[in-house]
């Protein structure tokens, strides 16, 4: 059981305001006398405001008061009667407590709503604590409105280092491309100071003094904008070597994809930074320049000493597809007992390079124990050699997991018809529904005979995900007639706990164009899921430029009781929870972001407590990126029936970090990720809620198959999810 020192309140630099030791129980809000005295609210009560608005994505309460009941005159009193305060995310920016403003802010940037732009840019401008600041300038990026750009160019030359890296970074979540060289010359101010002298360069601390962050926040947005010059100029010299050895340099080198790049990333390639020279070797690979074969070469046969560079050289080689690289890769292919992740590298890269004689080791592994092995190793013989590829399906027992069956039906939709559509037809018998969806598409992309009439007959499957692959397939070929039974199959689709039929349906009828798709996609804005809605209005938009789509979905379906938004340990909690995951290769813990993302721990909570993640298998594993799970049906497109809002925050995403899968922006569930390595490109984009404090060596061990037996929750009082199923 946990001790006491485990069960700690997470807290980051950027959260400090949190302990600011003001009042917390303020009565009234700045920003203009009330025509009657404003009733007292607690902190407790506006942080619950703060949630629910939050979670309804809107920023005032909208709910109409109910009209008070008359007062004889006689009983009036002379003294007006304290006006009941209105729930309002604006007005809370304005707040005299700063931890109330900082998390008002945080909320509108959650909200996406262009409404609060002007709010946000007056507390970036005026506000005078500097973390209050620097969260208006994150909330400012993540409306992705470029109209921002301006009050975010102005905090560049803020007092406070933190509110100029948050403004850079958001400047790079804009794409303002006409910032970069102020935020280049922000990076290289820090640079020229020397704040940098004492940072390790596999340095993964998730806080740092203010200048430091700075430096790294303008360093990571310029790789985000691609602005190779302003970035060299900051942190190369004038023979264009690192003058910054810190993995971040590497990271956004390797982002701007700019062949001037070469040079720096060789140099870090072969560094004393284990994450800078996989990011290194990863941007070789983006400049798909033969010269760097040799470099790539030799980090690729160091795998026993740098697994992680080692995966990213292989990629990098297959990326670059020249020949010369074969050798290399079949050698390795012959190494025996090659871990199975690092072969899953391998073996797509020899595809890619077209390696000479990879055909007959390739061969030797059609039976290897790893279900993801034996369909890398179908994609890397139908790319070497279509022949020597049906030759061996001639040769091969149907597989037995659903994994590879499907895999070969994606790649039978790449050959000949007259080869393909014998066994595809007879695929459509499987016995795993989840290989239907690979076989559906193979036949869409054939456009063999009589596929409109499978593809209308699976789309009455009671499968969501079967459904949704037909409504694709619809709307690929886009029958005639096509558009009235998918209307259908949207209404039908109301009764599914899924969103993705019904958002699949929505795709398709956008395919038939303005006139066949708007009625139903105007319906959809009333969908009774978010994520549906949200959806709806991206595709609606370009067929109705005028509509106030915003609007039009709002507010969120699904709130809570309001007791839920009070519950203590949503808004004052005193305790972050740990997360035991155990699977077949042991033990890993995590302690949860309580305060950075509440809701989305007690999503993850409920579900442990309930036991949904035990006895599944890990469905995703990427080396040197994430794995991932939490999908019971085992193909990623499974889910917990339900939909939460994204949390995103401003934790970054470093080794170990725990983030939530998504489709798209507020399609979070039950399917969570731990990433490997640093992962800045899902900064800002992702919820993170939480991350690893031991087990990482299983992190690393874990691969595509692996058993969840349990997820246990230590939440200061008991330990929840201790059966297993």
């Amino acid at each position: 059981m946990p001790t006491s020192s485990m069960i700690r309140l997470a807290r980051r630099a950027s959260c400090a305001v949190l302990a600011l030791a003001l009042p917390v129980a303020v009565a009234a809000f700045a920003g203009g006398p009330p025509s009657a005295p404003a009733a007292a609210v607690s902190y407790e009560q506006r942080l619950s405001w703060i949630l629910r608005l939050e979670d309804q994505r809107i920023l005032r309460d909208q709910t109409p008061k109910p009209p008070a009941a008359p007062v004889p005159a006689k009983k009036m009193r002379a003294t007006a009667t304290p006006a009941a305060p209105v729930p309002d995310l604006v007005l809370l920016l304005t707040d005299r407590d700063p931890r109330i403003r900082y998390r008002a802010a945080l909320a509108v940037g959650r909200v996406g709503l262009a409404a609060g732009i002007e709010p946000l840019a007056a507390v970036l401008s005026s506000d005078g604590e500097p973390e209050v600041r620097q969260m208006a300038a994150f909330a400012l990026g993540l409306l992705r409105d470029g109209s921002a750009a301006g009050a975010l160019r102005s905090a560049l030359a803020d007092a406070s280092p933190l509110v100029q890296g948050r403004a850079a970074e958001a400047l790079g979540q804009l794409n303002d491309a006409g910032s970069a060289p102020m935020i280049g010359a922000l990076a290289a101010r820090y640079v020229k100071a020397g704040v940098l002298a004492s940072i390790a360069p596999d340095d993964l601390e998730a806080t740092h003094s203010a200048e430091v962050e700075a430096f790294r926040l303008a360093v990571l947005a310029l790789g985000r904008l691609k602005a190779y010059e302003p970035l060299a100029a900051a942190v190369l010299d004038a023979s264009g070597r690192p003058l910054v050895r810190w993995w971040p340099v590497a990271f956004a080198l390797q982002r701007t994809e700019d062949r001037r790049a070469y040079g720096p990333l060789v140099a870090l390639a072969t560094g004393d930074s284990l994450f800078g020279r996989s990011f290194a070797a990863r941007g070789l690979g983006a400049l798909k320049d033969p010269a760097a074969i040799d470099t790539l070469a030799a980090l690729a046969q160091a795998w026993s000493e740098d697994g992680r560079t080692a995966i990213s050289a292989v990629r990098a080689l297959g990326q670059i597809g020249d020949r010369r690289a074969g050798a290399v890769l079949v050698k390795l292919l012959r190494t025996r007992n090659l871990d199975p992740q690092f072969l899953l590298d391998v073996i797509p890269a020899i595809g890619a390079t077209r390696a000479a004689g990879a055909i007959d080791p390739l061969l030797d592994l059609v039976s290897h124990p790893s279900p993801a092995v034996r369909s890398a190793v179908l994609r890397a013989i139908k790319d070497l050699d279509t022949q020597a590829f049906l030759l061996m399906l001639s040769g091969i027992d149907t597989d037995r997991d659903w994994s590879v069956r499907a895999t070969l039906a994606t790649l039978l939709g790449g050959l000949d018809a007259q080869a393909a559509l014998p066994r595809l037809t007879a695929m459509l018998q499987d016995r795993d529904l989840r290989v239907i969806p690979a076989v559906l598409g193979a036949l869409v992309k054939l456009k063999a005979p009589k596929t409109e009439q499978v593809l209308l007959e699976w789309l009455r499957h009671d499968d969501v995900v079967v459904r949704s692959a037909a409504a694709a397939g619809l709307g690929e070929l886009k029958p005639a007639g096509g558009e009235r039974t998918l209307i259908d199959a949207y209404h039908a689709g109301v009764r599914d706990a899924s969103y993705s039929a019904r958002s699949a349906v929505l795709d398709a009828l956008a395919n038939y164009g303005a006139a066949a798709a708007t009625p139903t996609l105007r319906e959809a804005l009333s969908d009774k899921d978010w994520a549906v809605r949200l959806h709806a209005a991206t595709l609606l938009k370009p067929f109705d430029q005028a509509a106030d789509l915003p609007a039009a979905i709002r507010p969120a379906p699904g709130a809570q009781e309001a007791s839920f938004y009070e519950s203590p340990e949503l808004i004052v909690p005193t305790v972050s929870p740990h997360v035991f995951i155990d699977t077949s290769r042991g033990t890993v813990e995590l302690e949860l972001a309580v305060v950075d993302a509440p809701r989305t721990c007690a999503n993850f909570v409920a579900l442990a407590a309930r036991g949904f993640f035990n006895a599944a298998a890990l469905h995703r594993v990427v080396s040197n990126f994430v794995v991932q799970d939490g999908d019971p049906r085992g193909d990623g497109e499974g889910g917990p029936g339900y939909t939460i809002r994204d949390e995103i925050n401003e934790r970054p995403y470093l080794r170990g970090t725990l983030g939530m899968a998504l489709e798209w922006a507020d399609t979070g569930g039950s399917q969570f990720f731990i990433t490997h390595s640093p992962q800045p490109h899902l900064d800002g984009r992702y919820t993170v809620f939480g991350r690893v404090v031991s087990g990482l060596e299983i992190v690393d061990r874990l691969q595509a198959g692996d058993t969840i037996t349990r997820v246990r929750v230590w939440d200061g009082k008991t330990m929840l999810g201790n059966s297993v199923q």
